[in-house]
């Protein structure tokens, strides 16, 4: 090995390593622990999910004898990573996060392995696991334009908006927002009150700012997937920007702009923010994790409407297989041990895990009851959701190839008007260069004007 696939390989490897215990679905008729000795390095960015999943993993190794060597990371130092290491086809992981707005650049350029040829190998796959039970609006960034499969989704992420500290409204006689004014009139009516922010969010403003952006009339590409020119700086996404960038900085805890999921989240959990719009998963431990102080105070809602319809973000994440993996069999039986259905009714038994993408798992009484939050019916917003995003296509723009590098033009956009570095028209002109000059090299045509 080569010092620079060493290092490689540790850049991989090193950072926010979660050490866990073998793992696998049930060995072959015959063999006895048929991947004893091996051991799968896999990598994802930091979720519940991962958290909910590791108390099993001594059944995976205990059935297989294979050792796995699991990292999490925060999700753009993880997709950072995996990116690079996807692209020189390395061999240093065997499982992986296939990220939504990755998925197709990942995808179309052959980095992932074909799920396909495993899901119909009789020998591989027993009928029974059903690939066909996950949802196909789930599984639709996960496969190529033929249909071909190269990851299995964990994670539905509808989002919805919860406020942590709802007794403060009732005080102030606000009900929960169902606007874009009604939010900020909320957000007036509590900012400060026992200390507390009124709005929190994560610095991945590329996938928190873009409903807003929508509910106003923008919009990222021109027409996904066919037409990229980007529309960044439009009167739509420059009121929309400044509107955003406001509600940061205005109603943010201090250090909001560089904060991750986890922050965030946990932020709300300590009471100390109130409003944020994110994917349920993120929002469910508000209710249900032991650290939180609000469980008796929180409440949900769809996320607020602005003056041209509702849009919330919907998005889905799987587990997928380099191409350049050398443990391929064993990966597969990682990934049919941790979505089968079985392990994910368990998991949604016993953790209430509120994303799963198995239909059968999702229209079960244990996901309802478990999805019932502070006395509120949080699967019924769930699915709402999920319909609303699959039935108009809303969400293409996330999954072309060149969204990720579009996405960072984005997050700086947003990042210098809420920072007040540059005006909200001067920073999101500066947004649709950078856009154009990233989609130029990448060699998308783009409309003249």
């Amino acid at each position: 090995m080569t010092q620079a696939q060493i290092r490689r390989r540790q850049l991989v490897l090193g950072g926010g390593a979660l050490g866990l215990s073998a793992l696998a679905s049930p060995p072959v008729v015959g063999q006895a622990r048929p991947f004893a000795g091996q051991t799968l390095n896999g990598a994802a960015f930091q979720s519940t999910f991962h958290e909910y999943l590791r108390p099993f993993f001594p059944e995976f190794e205990e059935r297989t004898g294979a050792k796995v060597n699991f990292n999490t990371q925060a999700f753009p130092v993880y997709n950072q990573r995996t990116d690079l290491e996807l692209s020189t086809r390395g061999s240093a992981l065997d499982v992986i996060n296939v990220t939504f707005i990755y998925s197709g650049r990942w995808i179309g350029a052959g980095w992932l392995t074909n799920l396909s040829e495993f899901v119909n190998d009789g020998n591989r796959t027993d009928p029974a696991w059903d690939a066909t039970d996950f949802v196909s609006g789930t599984q639709s960034a996960m496969q190529d334009a033929r249909g071909n499969t190269y990851g299995f989704a964990w994670e539905a992420g509808a989002m919805l908006m919860a406020a942590a500290r709802a007794d403060l409204l009732d005080r102030a006689g606000k009900a929960m927002p169902t606007t874009f004014d009604e939010l900020i009139a909320a957000c007036d009516a509590v900012q400060g009150r026992d200390n507390m922010a009124a709005f929190v969010a994560d610095g991945l403003h590329h996938w928190n700012w873009i409903p807003y952006l929508m509910g106003m009339g923008g919009k990222v590409f021109r027409d996904p997937p066919e037409n990229l020119t980007p529309m960044l700086a439009t009167p739509e996404a420059i009121r929309s920007a400044q509107w955003y960038a406001d509600l940061l900085s205005k109603y943010g805890p201090s250090g909001v702009l560089s904060f991750s999921d986890d922050q965030a989240m946990r932020t709300q959990i300590a009471g100390r923010a109130n409003f944020r719009t994110q994917a349920v998963t993120w929002l469910v431990p508000l209710a249900k994790h032991e650290d939180s102080t609000v469980k008796n105070t929180v409440r949900y809602a769809l996320m607020p409407a602005g003056p041209q319809g509702n849009y919330p973000g919907s998005n889905s994440h799987g587990l997928g297989i380099p191409v350049g993996s050398r443990r391929k069999e064993l990966a597969w039986e990682f990934i049919k041990w941790a979505l089968s259905k079985e392990m994910l009714n368990r998991i949604v038994a016993e953790r209430s895990y509120p994303s799963v993408c198995r239909r059968s798992v999702i229209t079960g009484d244990a996901f309802r009851t478990g999805m019932t939050l502070n006395g509120q019916d949080v699967a019924s917003l769930y699915l709402q959701v999920l319909e609303l995003g699959g039935r108009s296509g809303y969400m293409k723009y996330r999954t072309v190839p060149v969204f990720p590098q579009v996405g960072d033009t984005i997050n700086r956009g947003i990042a210098r008007i809420a920072t007040r570095q540059q005006d909200a028209q001067a920073s999101m002109r500066q947004a649709q260069q950078d856009a154009i000059q990233v989609l130029q090299r990448a060699g998308v045509t783009l409309d003249a004007n």
